[in-house]
């Protein structure tokens, strides 16, 4: 019973922190001379007003449900991993380069898992040489991960400006990956990709394995108390590298289905954040899979809606990102107050 009232309350945070943001960025829009109701309203048009604008929002809230569950899934054993961003580059580069490699000599049904699982193994193997150095050098997750998102972003970045860049491009970025290799599209000549699927089925598999298995069971409880887990007989420093292992590969299917869905190759940059977004996404969602799916919604459709509303109010669409900024400082003040009162306590 206690857990489920701590389950509202934080549910019920969460959403006077979107609320008051709201009301904050309405309030500057004021100051501003712009009328909130009519920017609101062309942002609710540009995220949900046709079939292509809903189509719009969700592709944009695919990678963010992969990464927001990446992001929740170490938060639950107790690891923060901040190092989503490299693992998306990671994870969207060697399953690109895989299937250029390989369309041209096998079929494309066993090409594309192939890809598939190679980018996953990308992610895993990164984000596990988080998790080794935490378990055996007692380094700072986060001090490593942001190292080694620099490494990724830098070293995926001159293998596209060098020897992987498309003939003729100016553009740095590997050859376009061919058709049958690309994700079908579930509304024709949108973004939106059969990858909504595959992350609604990882949303359910997350639910059973943290709800229904051992090893879920053994993630909470390091989550709640390491001292007690390990007490307990839980391998603490193996679970450790497994936990962040496991959410690097999730958040590499972030990448992996955005080269093979939304762009059809690996380009330069083309996360632009999604890997620092799908931080907040866990924390609004409580790192819960429903949580997750309409956390990532509401960002996916800031995004998807924020061309509409600075064409019909005027407003530059950068609103959106402030809106996003603020939802994160309220969500994240009080958590850092009670870490810091809890330090002080200690």
């Amino acid at each position: 019973m206690t857990r489920n009232r701590k389950y509202l309350e934080d549910v019920g945070f969460s959403l006077v922190a979107i609320l008051l943001s709201f009301l904050l960025v309405a309030v500057i829009m004021l100051i501003l001379g712009y009328n909130p109701i009519e920017a609101y309203k062309a942002l609710f048009e540009g995220a949900f007003g046709s079939s292509y604008s809903l189509s719009l929002t969700l592709s944009k809230s695919v990678p963010l449900i992969f990464v927001g569950l990446a992001v929740g899934f170490a938060l639950q054993g107790g690891l923060f991993n901040i190092g989503g961003e490299g693992q998306i580059y990671i994870g969207g580069f060697v399953a690109a380069i895989t299937g250029l490699l390989l369309s041209h000599t096998i079929p494309a049904f066993i090409t594309l898992p192939v890809a598939v699982l190679s980018g996953m193994a990308g992610g895993f193997l990164w984000g596990g040489t988080i998790g080794l150095i935490k378990a055996k050098l007692n380094i700072n997750e986060v001090i490593v991960a942001i190292m080694m998102n620099y490494i990724a972003q830098l070293m995926t970045s001159y293998f596209v400006n060098g020897p992987f860049i498309a003939a003729k491009s100016m553009t740095p970025q590997t050859e376009i990956l061919p058709l049958n290799l690309q994700l079908p599209k579930i509304i024709p000549n949108t973004q939106l990709t059969t990858s909504l699927y595959i992350a609604l089925i990882m949303c359910v598999l997350y639910g059973f394995v943290m709800k229904r298995t051992v090893f879920g069971f053994e993630v909470k409880a390091m989550g709640n108390n390491l001292h007690s887990a390990a007490t307990g007989g839980i391998y603490v420093a193996r679970n450790t590298v497994l936990i962040m292992a496991l959410s690097g590969a999730l958040a590499a299917m972030a990448g992996i289905f955005e080269v093979f869905g939304t762009y059809g190759r690996f380009i330069d940059g083309f996360s632009s954040g999604i890997g620092f977004t799908g931080i907040a996404i866990a924390f609004i969602g409580q790192s819960t899979p429903i949580g997750i799916i309409l956390a990532s919604l509401l960002f996916g459709s800031l995004q998807a809606g924020a061309m509409q509303m600075s064409m019909m109010a005027g407003i530059s669409a950068n609103i959106n990102n402030v809106i996003q900024g603020l939802v994160i400082v309220f969500i994240a003040t009080p958590n850092i107050i009670r870490f810091a009162f809890g330090k002080r306590r200690s």
